[in-house]
């Protein structure tokens, strides 16, 4: 398996993957159908947005197969209109879940963020899971939340620079989720 930049050639191949990923909505346990899933949707429109980053949307490739898939766009925290980064989404073929696709894909995209010195990455997701990888409760570094209501679901990672402070915002087509 190899982690490379994603190309336009893997976009058919990414949105298969997200509607895959997320056949089972992750917060209800609901299943949905292919064209109802709302990562895949994101995705392309957020390769659309003037908050794409080529070079943190990466894939996770297995021979000529995209088996995974990670994204982080330009966000913001207000008032001061600092840059941020929106980590998500995360996708991995369920056949090959839970054999560190997801946490080789997340590192890479950290490890390219720091190297650009982004100052900081947020995320919405399970505090289990990006605990590993250095994120905490937004709060703790004094990001706040889009919602106040995703408490601790809501994760920020200082990377470069001093410590930041704000109300964070997503790009976009995250607000049209």
């Amino acid at each position: 398996m190899i982690v490379r930049r994603e190309q336009p050639a893997d976009h058919r191949a990414v949105r298969v993957l997200h509607r895959a990923a997320f056949a089972v909505d992750p917060v209800t346990g609901a299943s949905r159908a292919p064209q109802d899933v709302p990562e895949a949707h994101l995705v392309d429109a957020l390769r659309e947005d003037v908050g794409f980053l080529p070079h943190l949307s990466l894939v996770a490739v297995d021979g000529d197969d995209v088996v995974g898939h990670v994204i982080a766009t330009r966000g913001w925290l207000e008032p001061l209109g600092t840059p941020a980064l929106g980590l998500g989404p995360l996708g991995v073929q369920p056949d090959v879940q839970g054999r560190g696709i997801g946490t080789v894909l997340v590192r890479a995209l950290l490890a390219v963020a720091e190297a650009c010195e982004e100052p900081v990455v947020a995320l919405l997701g399970a505090p289990g899971y990006y605990r590993r990888f250095g994120f905490v409760r937004s709060t703790d570094l004094g990001i706040q939340p889009p919602d106040p209501g995703w408490g601790e679901h809501f994760q920020a990672r200082q990377l470069s620079g001093p410590p930041v402070r704000g109300t964070f915002r997503y790009a976009a087509p995250f607000t049209r989720l």
